[in-house]
C-alpha cells in the first residue's frame, strides 16, 4: 500500500441543510431498491472503505445498515474525502450517484406513503 492509500486526507464538515434533509427523508430501515440499485450502491461503499482504507458502522456490514445510516455515511464521505489515488478517484466519483439514488427511493417512499395516508383519509 502506498502513502497516499494509508493516509487518508480528511476536511473539516459542516453538513449543509440539503444534507441533513436527506439525512432525515431517508427511513431508519431498508428501502425498495431494485437488485441493480442495491448492488450499486453497496459496492460503492465497499470500494470507498477499501481504497481509502476507511470503515463506515464498525460491526456492520453495508448491506445491513439503514437507508439513513448508508446515505449519512456517503455524504460524510463524499465531504470529507480528499482522493489520491485512480482507485480512490473512482470510488470518489460514485458517491454522488449512490447518494442521489437513496435520496430518490427515500423520496419516491415519501410520496408513496403521503398518498396511502390522503386516502385512508378520504374514506
Amino acid at each position: 500500500m502506498s502513502d497516499a492509500e494509508s493516509a487518508t486526507p480528511v476536511k473539516d464538515y459542516i453538513p449543509e441543510l440539503s444534507e441533513l434533509r436527506m439525512v432525515r427523508r431517508a427511513p431508519d430501515g431498508p428501502l425498495p431498491f431494485s437488485p441493480e440499485d442495491r448492488n450499486y450502491i453497496l459496492s460503492c461503499v465497499q470500494d470507498v472503505e477499501k481504497s481509502f482504507c476507511v470503515a463506515g458502522d464498525p460491526g456492520c456490514a453495508p448491506a445491513d445498515l439503514s437507508a439513513r445510516a448508508l446515505i449519512k455515511q456517503l455524504i460524510e464521505w463524499w465531504r470529507t474525502l480528499e482522493p489520491a489515488t485512480d482507485a480512490q478517484r473512482d470510488a470518489y466519483g460514485r458517491m454522488p450517484g449512490a447518494i442521489r439514488l437513496i435520496d430518490t427511493v427515500s423520496t419516491w417512499v415519501e410520496e408513496q406513503e403521503a398518498r396511502k395516508r390522503a386516502r385512508v383519509g378520504e374514506t
